[in-house]
């Protein structure tokens, strides 16, 4: 097995473009690629199985135990294939306090790191930047530079005539583009799904990558000292359900592979539905998840959709276990106010009324420990993303006690009602030594 980490100084250098543009260039040249995510995200996953044609699963060094990264990266050995894993944010850059980094995750994988650099701005100064990344660990090795958004052949000139000096190869080259940017909302990229000319955007990334790009260079460092991952059957989260009705569509994309895939080994069986399109979940299901997404954004369909609703109420009669995290908390509660102030009746299956009118940003790791009656046994890994705030609150169990990344307490989150629960946290993984 081969493997490369695709990193960059910073965010905003072009890390997802460079990375799609690479999965589909290898993908044409008959080589099978693997693709990854560094870190909590659920949005660019889909960007990167679009480009790749297959599953991208997280690798996140702080909220995952070693041995479930492992796991993961075990998954995609089946072949000659290359790990292409995209860090997130920059190298070195972790949790508030200071650890999960993609340098981390390289390290313990023993990927060669390519480092994407924006060019924009800068000519010989790269050099200095390359030197400082290529050796600010021992245990991280930068084997080469893709340079992005270069404005000219003297541009570039400059460029590798100051990185030919610190010997440091480089690897592709991209020229400013405006066609290579992706529109965004307020928690990252808009989906992959809502994008009509994706195919084409991808393959005019690939276009690029592929123009000054040394392809025998990059396969021959990914094969240099990538760490043989396990594929023992670790313990993961346990499934709510033998039979798991999944909510999927642009509204609530935002669920983890890695913990499908984990339920699906313990032998439960997983089946998905679009309250979107007023579909209900599988009448056999003894569980329904709701996980994340833009209900916000979709608020009044949802309030519409009569079948999706009787679905849910006749799950809560039968006594399903059901289950929602950010965004599918926000649908089981009473009503959800967009963001022109208006309130839209949601489920009513947990005493809770959120609002996207006035955006308050609340972002970070989570470690929560499950209060008495909770569906989950154990202290979990968790991250929180969302814009929207709790503003009335009924009688119901809390949920969880949550801690940040420092350890700080953040008191109770969530509700339980019975059968029926829900909380802001994205649930990750079983807390372990790497999140103590």
């Amino acid at each position: 097995m081969s493997g490369l980490l695709i990193a960059a100084p910073s965010s905003g250098a072009g890390k997802t473009t460079v990375t799609l543009g690479l999965l589909r260039a290898l993908r044409r040249r008959g080589i099978a690629v693997a693709p990854g995510k560094a870190g909590p995200d659920y949005i660019d996953p889909a960007f990167h199985a679009a480009a790749s044609g297959t599953l991208c699963l997280n690798f996140d060094p702080w909220a995952m135990r070693p041995e479930l990264i492992s796991a993961n990266a075990a998954l995609h050995r089946s072949g000659d294939r290359i790990l292409v894993i995209e860090a997130m944010m920059g190298l070195f850059d972790g949790a508030t306090d200071g650890k999960g980094t993609a340098a981390d995750l390289a390290a313990q994988l023993g990927l060669s790191v390519v480092l994407v650099v924006d060019a924009s701005r800068m000519s010989q100064s790269v050099a200095p930047l390359v030197t400082g990344f290529a050796g600010f660990r021992a245990d991280v090795r930068v084997a080469g530079v893709i340079l992005n958004k270069v404005g000219s052949d003297r541009h570039e000139a400059m460029l590798r005539q100051a990185l030919e000096a610190i010997r440091m190869p480089v690897i592709a080259v991209i020229g400013s583009d405006k066609g290579l940017s992706l529109p965004e909302r307020h928690l990252g990229l808009v989906q992959a799904s809502e994008h009509a000319t994706l195919d084409n955007f991808i393959d005019h990334a690939a276009d690029a990558v592929s123009e000054e790009c040394n392809f025998e260079f990059l396969l021959r460092i990914a094969k240099q000292g990538l760490n043989r991952p396990s594929a023992a059957n670790i313990d993961r989260l346990p499934p709510l359900g033998a039979r798991i009705a999944v909510a999927r569509d642009i509204a609530f994309a935002f669920s983890y592979e890695h913990m499908l895939l984990g339920w699906r080994r313990r032998g439960a069986a997983i089946s998905f539905f679009s309250p979107l399109s007023d579909e209900a979940p599988a009448t056999d299901a003894d569980a329904i998840y709701l996980p994340g997404g833009y209900p916000e954004l979709h608020a009044g369909r949802l309030a519409e959709a009569q079948n999706f609703r009787a679905g849910m109420l006749d799950a809560t009669a039968r006594g399903a276990r059901i289950y929602g995290e950010c965004g599918g908390y926000m649908v089981l509660g009473d009503g959800l106010i967009d963001t022109e102030g208006k309130r839209h009746q949601m489920l009513g299956l947990l005493p809770v009324v959120t609002s996207y009118a006035e955006r308050k940003r609340h972002l970070g790791y989570r470690r929560v420990v499950p209060l008495d009656g909770a569906f989950f046994a154990r202290i979990m890994t968790a991250h929180e993303f969302h814009y929207s705030s709790v503003v009335s609150e009924g009688e119901g169990k809390r949920l969880f006690q949550v801690q940040d990344a420092l350890g700080a307490d953040l008191g109770a989150a969530g509700l339980r009602c019975g059968q029926v629960a829900g909380s802001y946290m994205h649930l990750i993984d079983l807390a372990g030594a790497t999140a103590a």
